[in-house]
């Protein structure tokens, strides 16, 4: 040991070069010689011989460096109320202290965040895995730009339970939600189906584009979309052809994130699990009728749209259509509101409309035309057939 200097025995195991600091003074009688012999200082020595002269062995282990008064440390019944509030939420430590606050207790997220790591048992993490070059939603800063694209099956038993699904059976109302939710907004469109299929699929993702148009969004707009057959399927040419004839005439193309990757549409599946929980769990038993069941859902367009605050990457707090006026948009707030419809009894016709003459009529038709000044027969028709499901007291 002789060779060693204090730090390197200190580096192997801290008890033992402590007791090495000790034996030596019990030989030399002396600080000084004690730390020129292990290449130390004189503190460092006294300390530790002075510890043991107190406490005997137990004082050469390591000891808690906490303070003994801490004038700012959250009391225990506050963080009692966080864990418990915890318990019953499992919310994220920004969603949470909004939660606290409502009910009184205001907190920071970053106190939040240290009761948590103290009392909350570790969170497991799953790993990334490194995966081929696809489109994020944090690699374009311009709204619409991004737009993810996604069905729920609303008929979820282990999100909602037996009582939802079956009054959701019994009451014959729509199973599917079609939503569309930008990715760098949050701003979401919902519609509704009976079935699930292309031609549903294809339908609402012509109507949340033409209504994009209306409202002067001009900029080249992508649907990305997992790879069921509503949205075209897993044929590559099949997707292409769909993308060229009912959506590049109006500057939309349909493209597919890797198959196996939900992480790239990440966005808009996890506001279907926001759906669950702060929608149909506590509303779907008040809808009685088909018409009940879209006002109720016009109704949470508007809270998430307009009031509801988000916390995800770069919003802020701010709700979806707040960000969108930050990031430039000066058009009118009407553009968050797209009534939600029943797209069984319509989508037919509109792909027909699609097709019909040259296959663009109704692409074109907003081409060259100013927001809400004109608008497609067949989106007037879309939405005057289903304005008494969508009519409301106004959101």
């Amino acid at each position: 040991m002789a060779d060693l200097a204090y730090r390197e025995v200190y580096a192997m195991s801290r008890v033992e070069a402590r007791q090495h600091l000790v034996r030596t003074y019990q030989q030399t009688g002396s600080i000084r010689a004690t730390a020129r012999y292990w290449h130390t200082s004189r503190q460092v020595v006294r300390k530790w011989v002075g510890r043991f002269q107190q406490q005997g062995c137990a004082g050469l282990q390591d000891h808690s460096r906490r303070p003994l008064h801490s004038p700012r440390q959250t009391a225990q019944d506050i963080e009692q109320r966080v864990l418990q509030a915890w318990q019953e939420t499992h919310y994220g430590r920004k969603r949470l202290a909004l939660y606290l606050c409502a009910q009184g207790l205001c907190l920071s997220a970053h106190t939040l965040r240290h009761i948590l790591r103290r009392h909350r048992p570790p969170q497991p993490k799953a790993q990334r895995k490194a995966v081929y070059p696809a489109l994020w939603a944090w690699e374009t800063e311009s709204p619409f730009a991004l737009i993810q694209t996604d069905v729920k099956d609303i008929h979820d038993k282990a999100a909602l339970g037996t009582a939802h699904i079956h009054h959701l059976t019994h009451q014959h109302l729509p199973r599917y939600q079609y939503t569309a939710c930008d990715g760098r907004t949050r701003l979401r469109f919902l519609a509704y189906g009976m079935a699930n299929n292309s031609t549903n699929g294809l339908a609402f993702v012509v109507l949340v584009l033409c209504w994009l148009r209306a409202f002067g969004i001009n900029t080249s707009i992508t649907f990305q979309t997992d790879w069921g057959q509503e949205f075209g399927g897993d044929n590559p040419a099949h997707v292409a052809q769909l993308s060229d004839h009912y959506l590049q005439p109006l500057q939309g193309q349909l493209r597919r994130y890797p198959m196996g990757r939900k992480g790239y549409n990440g966005r808009v599946e996890r506001s279907h699990r926001t759906d669950d929980e702060e929608f149909y769990a506590p509303y779907l038993l008040q809808a009685r009728t088909q018409q009940d069941f879209l006002a109720l859902s016009y109704r949470w367009l508007y809270v998430y749209n307009v009031l509801r605050p988000h916390l995800g990457a770069g919003m802020d707090g701010c709700p979806p259509l707040t960000a969108l006026r930050h990031l430039g948009y000066t058009g009118a707030d009407q553009i968050a509101l797209l009534p939600p419809i029943l797209l069984d009894p319509i989508s037919s016709d509109l792909l027909l409309s699609c097709d019909s003459k040259d296959g663009n009529d109704l692409l074109a038709t907003y081409i060259n035309c100013s927001p809400r000044i004109k608008a497609s027969r067949s989106l007037r028709m879309l939405l005057e057939s289903n304005k008494a499901s969508t009519t409301l007291g106004g959101p």
